[in-house]
């Protein structure tokens, strides 16, 4: 009965695609009106490092969405019998941040530059300082800023400036318009009036370098929507982009599109005061959702917002699970070369595995994930590293919690100015991430690290087209009245399946001596950036 019911939703468009472009993988998540999962896709990419600036192509992410459709499409075909021509809601979520400006013809002007880049400091500090608001160096505006200190040629014709998940939006509906989440990373939010801060708007008008140009941040930012509002349709233009086959019909309902931090609270049910997630990736991030202003600026703790415009407080790292990987790759292309080839799932559990044997301090090992420059550590340039003493106890149990306590080691700093400095408390705290489809042993580490509960879903891994997904059927279905934590609540998490688990004494003294020594050990990682030149 489900398999014909979900086969007359696909028939009727009763349906939702939600698309993200991660960091390492763009995926796409198709989902029925009660938000439960008909089918998916995934295509991987990866970022480069060209002329010192961490870039996508985006030829490469419209091959992959492009890819991600037509398996999603297959998947339908093959599973439910029916073609797949007709979408009810579609939203398009991304990493937030970086830079993406376009002249009044639609050219891009600069090769897309990624959160990931630490090339905006002079910038980000300049505007911390004029508006009294930290500005990170990833956000939008620190890289506009400092395209305007550099003299940069193109700055002056810019007639647009968008986010990733604004870029494919704009190209598959025609609107140039931002989720207020995904907004918030690239201007200020006033969750007053749910839109860019017009004091600081003015600030930044009123500055020297700003003046001689021709357009107003205003007139080339995109314009906010909230969690709910309608964001365009479709265009015949965009479902052909979508569907190079030509059978999708356009006019589905657009959703705003979103920042992968604001999918990743919905995906966890986290956009209520008091509840808080924390993403792992790549990056990673913890999401606050405040309940009352912060007492203080923090250079580490970015503001910014729920999809439906709340005030969140976020520590963002730029590193996190990409050093670990390349160590499990190691081991793979070992036990390869042994004959005993693993599938990913069964070898990162075996190495995951393999710290319940460890010294809760990773036995004196030191590890540092920096693949590419740490704000939250003041680290330059990346140079993942590796360090032991004479005396360090050196066994592969070790070695891997080191890892992990290495890839969770900049959130935690960062977490310490919230929980300690500014007494921020959550109720509740949801992970997800690809990391926690190992059960229990991420989870536990973190959980000892930042020493709070913490909370994994059994969705722990689809992660953010999922939330995308689950915006778009707001958007379509959701009732005007209904708020989007009372739709999340209604509709989507009446019986979640979740696992909690509490910090272990021992190893929150493990994990605090493992940090101590990892913040004494800074200087080597930094000069290493300095010593060790990048190769071709």
């Amino acid at each position: 009965m489900e398999l014909m019911k979900n086969a007359a939703s696909i028939e009727n468009g009763e349906t939702a695609l939600g698309i993200e472009l991660g960091s390492t993988r763009i995926k796409t998540v198709l989902v029925n009106r009660n938000c439960e999962t008909l089918a998916s896709a995934s295509y991987e990419w990866e970022n480069q490092l060209e002329n010192g600036i961490w870039t996508y192509d985006l030829d490469r992410a419209w091959a992959g969405i492009q890819t991600c459709f037509t398996q999603v499409a297959a998947d339908v075909r093959s599973r439910y019998h029916v073609p797949f021509t007709k979408i009810g809601a579609i939203g398009v979520s991304a990493m937030m941040h970086g830079y993406l400006p376009f002249d009044k013809n639609g050219k891009l002007l600069a090769g897309f530059r990624t959160w990931r880049n630490n090339i905006t400091g002079e910038a980000a500090d300049a505007l911390t300082k004029e508006f009294s608001f930290n500005i990170p160096q990833r956000w939008s505006i620190a890289h506009l800023y400092q395209a305007i200190l550099n003299k940069e040629e193109h700055v002056k014709d810019i007639a647009f400036l968008t986010t990733l998940a604004g870029y494919v939006h704009w190209k598959l509906s025609g609107e140039k318009v931002l989720g207020i989440g995904d907004a918030s990373g690239m201007f200020p939010i006033d969750s007053a009036t749910g839109d860019y801060d017009e004091g600081m708007l003015a600030k930044f008008a009123a500055l020297d370098d700003v003046k001689p140009f021709g357009w107003t941040l205003k007139e080339i930012l995109p314009q906010v929507l909230s969690a709910g509002e309608k964001a365009g349709v479709l265009t015949p233009e965009g479902a052909r982009l979508l569907d190079p086959s030509g059978k999708l019909e356009w006019g589905s309902l657009m959703a705003p599109p979103e920042g992968d931090a604001g999918t990743g609270m919905v995906g966890t049910n986290s956009v209520r005061k008091r509840t808080g997630n924390i993403s792992v990736g790549t990056s990673a991030f913890s999401m606050n959702v405040l309940d009352a202003p912060l007492k203080e600026v923090h250079q580490d703790i970015d503001m910014v917002t729920t999809p439906d415009g709340a005030p969140v407080a976020m520590v963002h790292t730029n590193n996190c699970s990409s050093d670990l990987n390349a160590w499990v790759s190691l081991f793979g292309e070992f036990a390869e070369a042994m004959g005993h080839g693993l599938k990913p799932d069964k070898l990162y559990g075996l190495l995951f595995n393999q710290t319940r044997l460890a010294d809760k301090d990773a036995g004196g090992l030191l590890n540092y994930s920096c693949l590419s420059g740490e704000n939250i550590t003041r680290v330059e340039q990346g140079r993942p590293l590796f360090m032991r003493t004479p005396h360090s106890h050196m066994n592969l149990a070790n070695f891997m919690l080191s890892q992990l306590y290495a890839a969770f080691a900049p959130l935690k700093i960062g977490m310490d100015i919230l929980v300690r400095e500014e007494g921020v408390k959550t109720d509740v705290m949801i992970a997800q991430g690809g990391l926690f489809q190992t059960p229990v042993i991420g989870q536990q580490v973190l959980a000892d690290a930042l020493n709070i509960p913490i909370t994994v879903m059994k969705t722990a891994g689809e992660g953010g087209p999922w939330g995308m997904a689950v915006l778009a059927v707001f958007a379509k279905w959701g009732m005007p009245e209904e708020t989007l934590a009372d739709f999340l609540d209604t509709h989507v998490f009446q019986n979640p399946e979740s696992t909690t688990l509490t910090p272990n004494a021992q190893g929150v003294a493990g994990c605090q001596q493992f940090i101590k020594a990892y913040r004494a050990g800074l200087a080597v990682e930094k000069e290493a950036g300095t010593a060790v030149q990048e190769t071709a």
